[in-house]
């Protein structure tokens, strides 16, 4: 359409001053087993959830969360309901933040057998009891993980991946 203006979409002010926490959101995904999904990262130590960063551009944790269990591994998380809310202590070179862990619920064997890891960030994953997926998994992930599992239908609140006393 010539001649016909286009409107540009300011990006949105970025306030200094007002502080910026960095947020991810993973999952629980379970099999009829009772085993956890754990995936192996290329790019870091340790087992891990399917899950990553939230985008700035407004993402909740729960579309951050669906997001990126399709990228990661191919799975379509339909509902996940909030289990776990760390935060993390900025420490040198680590810039801390919030960590929501949700619970994605039991996949059927069919969805299961349809993963399909990204290429290039997940070497391979599996379906883990409980206590081998906590020996497993990533000093702070393991940490999550244990203070919810006992816990069923309760929220968690955690700092460095320690309950509040």
């Amino acid at each position: 359409m010539t001649g016909v203006p286009t409107e540009e979409v300011p990006e949105p002010a970025v306030e200094e001053g007002v502080p910026r926490i960095p947020a991810s959101a993973s999952a629980l995904v379970w099999d009829r087993r009772g085993r956890l999904l754990i995936l192996n990262p290329t790019y870091k130590g340790g087992w891990s959830l399917p899950g990553g960063m939230i985008e700035a551009d407004g993402e909740t944790p729960w579309e951050a969360c669906r997001r990126e269990a399709a990228e990661e591994c191919g799975l379509e998380l339909r509902r996940g309901r909030l289990v776990c809310v760390d935060f993390l202590r900025p420490r040198p070179g680590r810039p801390g933040g919030m960590r929501f862990l949700f619970d994605g619920g039991t996949l059927s064997d069919k969805a299961l057998a349809g993963i399909v890891l990204q290429e290039g960030e997940i070497s391979e994953h599996r379906m883990a009891r409980v206590k081998r997926a906590l020996r497993l998994l990533s000093g702070p992930v393991s940490r999550r993980v244990a203070a919810v599992v006992d816990r069923p239908g309760r929220l968690t609140y955690l700092e460095d991946g320690r309950p509040m006393r």
